[in-house]
């Protein structure tokens, strides 16, 4: 197949890339580089069967492919924090563009959505079916809204023009091909002891996430794109549950060096708890996470070591 993979230069985008190049496709990667770097893709370039173009998902675009997965959208507070209107307008437009060609060429169109839906959750762990308790004028407003819009627009364009749509929700993810700067708390955590720096626990730690490595999650976006059984959203994510403090000591463990832990206050609307129930990717698709939490830190921290020495 000839696949689109907006937002292909990103963490997940390049992952997803190699992935799918490695099954004998053609991979489009479209990306502004705004948060993607040239360098998660630079492997690939000379590829026959890769091809890269500069866009930003918020202007029109045509390609005839069979397959379109929108990941296009900065993930990590910073990042989508810098910009919040560009934010909004990259998931809300983004999702128009993707559908709209979606629609034209009949291609089956995948939405990167997130956990961040379920907002600061009053149900524990989180099912599909619940529908959130959202700041919809807050600080990380513009993404957690800009994603629920983008999964409307999904879901508006199946039952009203037949678009073949998928949606997953991600949870934490995490492994090699972050950006070191990117605010989220596995790369915070691990460039900070790799520099000997004391690792930041905002609040009292004892706020909770789940992470999944980035390959388990790559698995889950090809099982659902692959078969024709449910459409989304569906949950992916590592069910198991962590405290930022437990993450952090498992850090220190992994990476070693005398780093000490401090805390500095929580920010606005972070969430206390989140765990997604996976019960229907191991119904339907017969996916769960199988990378433990501690082998993948230390495949990313030996990542990281690489991209800090160079």
């Amino acid at each position: 197949m000839r696949v689109l993979i907006t937002g292909g230069a990103g963490f997940l985008g390049s992952h997803l890339c190699d992935r799918l190049l490695g099954q004998g496709h053609e991979v489009i990667c479209l990306d502004n580089f705004f948060t993607g770097r040239k360098d998660n893709i630079r492997h690939l370039i000379g590829n026959p069967d890769f091809e890269l173009v500069r866009h930003d998902v918020i202007d029109p675009f045509k390609f005839e492919v069979d397959q379109i997965y929108n990941l296009a959208c900065p993930a990590s507070p910073p990042h989508y924090q810098y910009n919040p209107i560009k934010t909004t307008k990259t998931s809300v437009m983004g999702a128009i563009n993707c559908l709209g060609l979606a629609k034209r060429v009949r291609a089956r169109v995948f939405q990167a959505s997130t956990s961040e839906v379920y907002g600061d959750p009053a149900v524990h762990p989180q099912p599909e079916s619940y529908w959130g308790n959202v700041n919809t004028i807050g600080l990380r407003s513009c993404y957690d809204e800009g994603k629920r819009c983008a999964e409307t627009l999904f879901f508006d364009y199946h039952r009203e023009n037949g678009v073949d749509i998928r949606v997953v929700r991600i949870f934490n993810t995490y492994g090699p091909r972050m950006h070191p700067n990117d605010g989220r708390v596995v790369s915070n955590f691990i460039v900070q002891a790799l520099k000997g720096e004391d690792l930041t626990v905002y609040g009292d730690g004892s706020q909770t996430r789940s992470f999944c490595y980035v390959d388990d999650l790559i698995d889950g976006f090809l099982r659902l794109m692959d078969q024709d059984e449910v459409i989304g959203p569906i949950n992916l994510g590592n069910p198991g549950e962590f405290t930022m403090l437990e993450l952090a000591e498992k850090t220190l463990e992994v990476v070693g060096g005398n780093s000490k832990i401090v805390h500095q206050p929580l920010p606005a609307d972070d969430p206390r708890q989140r765990q997604p129930d996976i019960s229907l990717a191991r119904q339907h698709l017969g996916w769960e996470p199988t990378i433990e939490l501690k082998e993948g830190l230390k495949r990313t921290a030996d990542y990281f070591r690489q991209t800090l020495d160079s």
